[in-house]
């Protein structure tokens, strides 16, 4: 059996594909969690799956993020750009975060919509200088809010199709 037919064919497999996917930024929960539902997961693993996915990269991002973009501008220069369009957009959406604080951070995380979710809330909270130890307890909630509200899109989505 090859690493893909491990990955698609197995329940330890599907539970692992589903929690990479959750990793990867803007698919991250919202689509992490129906991923592994169509993949066959049943909501108890697509769901501890996706979250557990979605909050690994979060508290790496919060302590490292400024770190690595001032390494990328000294060393990569071409990706200037980028690092400035990721600090704006971190900026940006840090304005309604640093409004609120920790409420603020953890309803950003948890509305599922572009733009929001755990790596965009941990790069805000890095810029704003918020804390691992407060954010990353608004960011973990905020992930599992945006959980239960895709598993009832996701649960409703596959009824309506399947009907």
């Amino acid at each position: 059996m090859d690493l893909f037919d491990w990955l698609t064919l197995t329940t330890a497999g599907k539970f692992v594909f589903t929690m990479l996917v959750s990793m990867i930024p803007i698919i991250e929960l919202r689509g992490g969690l129906p991923f592994g539902v169509a993949l066959g997961l049943p909501y108890y693993l697509a769901f501890p799956a996706a979250v557990i996915g979605n909050i690994i990269p979060a508290p790496f991002i919060i302590v490292y993020i400024r770190r690595i973009f001032m390494m990328m501008r000294k060393y990569i220069p071409r990706l200037n750009g980028l690092v400035d369009k990721l600090e704006r957009k971190a900026h940006l959406k840090g304005k309604k975060v640093l409004k609120y604080q920790n409420i603020g951070l953890w309803l950003f995380v948890a509305i599922p919509l572009p733009g929001t979710g755990a790596w965009t809330g941990s790069l805000a909270a890095a810029f704003l200088g918020i804390r691992l130890k407060k954010a990353l307890p608004a960011v973990i909630l905020g992930v599992l809010t945006a959980g239960c509200i895709m598993l009832g899109l996701t649960h409703v989505g596959i009824n309506l199709f399947s009907a």
